[in-house]
């Protein structure tokens, strides 16, 4: 018996030990710094480029969803342009994540950096001080000429002094950073100079995968390593609760063009032009519907042209949206 005792303490006191270990290699090492190449890109003072990157900002890549006070999202979402200037708070299993000044205030936003320094943000997710962003802007494949128009743009906005508190890493994040499961990807290839901005499959694929991240949403993903788990547009990623949701959670429906499941198989291209001319229906929802209202025709055909290309998946959402306090069944 008293060896059987002793076996089992050394067994704890082991345990322990290993616990201890892992707690110190993940404190220590989960703030890796990382290196990327500098984009060649040079803000303009181009009127025509600004206006692109505003477009973009405000539009399909939807900036202003995130890069604004908590107290504004609403008034963006329904047409008000207000500068950057940060503070969208969300939390998730790996922490609370805040959205960065991105005005150019030299004393709390992005007035200090270098304009290949912003670029390589967004592309290679590599942050000024060479620490990893995590991937909630996936424009790494952004051609060169709407990168240097977001970085215009960004450098055209007013000023504002408004402090926004930095993201915290839960200990889950931690240990997925300090294990390299959440790294810098940049980009998969050589990214485009530019884009034919026209309603073609092309134009469509390039601003559902690289610019309105339609694939990121509507694609099923673990939401404490952001890796997608399901087949891409099939839908079924679900949304948490958030603060503007009233409680209400959403799973993001199929959007291939599968005859049985994908919810939009059926449209035409005027059926698809009139929902996203409509606007946000549900409050709460995550799509950023205010921003998507802002798209051209031009976008929305493209987009609905290159969604019809799409490989039929048999993916049947059975719910969308669920009461506050429903419970969610994966």
């Amino acid at each position: 018996m008293k060896s059987i005792l002793k076996f089992l303490k050394w067994i704890l006191i082991l345990l322990v030990l290993l616990i201890v270990c892992l707690f110190i290699f993940i404190q220590s090492s989960y703030d890796k710094t990382y290196e990327a190449p500098y984009p060649n890109i040079k803000a303009s003072s181009d009127s025509a480029i600004i206006a692109r990157g505003k477009h973009l900002a405000y539009g399909p890549a939807h900036c202003g969803t995130c890069h604004m006070p908590m107290d504004k999202i609403k008034e963006v979402e329904n047409g008000a342009i207000y500068p950057l200037s940060g503070g969208w708070t969300f939390t998730i299993p790996p922490g609370t994540f805040r959205a960065p000044n991105l005005t150019p205030d030299k004393e709390t936003g992005i007035g200090n950096l270098k304009d290949e320094e912003i670029a390589r943000v967004l592309r290679h997710m590599v942050s000024p001080t060479n620490k990893c962003v995590f991937p909630f802007m996936p424009f790494a494949e952004l051609c060169d000429d709407d990168l240097t128009a977001i970085v215009s743009f960004l450098r055209s906005q007013e000023p504002v002094n408004h402090a926004v508190p930095r993201t915290e890493l839960s200990f889950l994040g931690k240990a997925i950073s300090a294990f390299g499961l959440i790294k810098p990807e940049g980009t998969k290839g050589t990214p485009a100079k530019s884009v034919n901005i026209d309603s073609t499959v092309e134009y469509g694929k390039y601003l559902a995968n690289y610019v309105a991240n339609c694939v990121g949403c509507h694609t099923k993903r673990d939401l404490k390593t952001g890796d997608f788990i399901g087949e891409p547009f099939a839908g079924g990623f679900y949304f948490e609760p958030d603060p503007f949701s009233n409680g209400f959670s959403f799973r993001s429906p199929n959007l291939t063009p599968d005859p049985e499941t994908g919810v939009i198989a059926s449209w035409s291209q005027d059926e698809f032009l009139a929902r996203f001319n409509k606007g946000r229906v549900h409050d709460g929802s995550p799509m950023p519907w205010g921003a998507f209202h802002r798209m051209d025709t031009i976008e929305l055909k493209a987009i609905y042209k290159y969604l019809k290309t799409l490989a039929p998946v048999k993916n049947k959402i059975e719910q969308t949206v669920f009461e506050p306090g429903e419970k969610f069944e994966m």
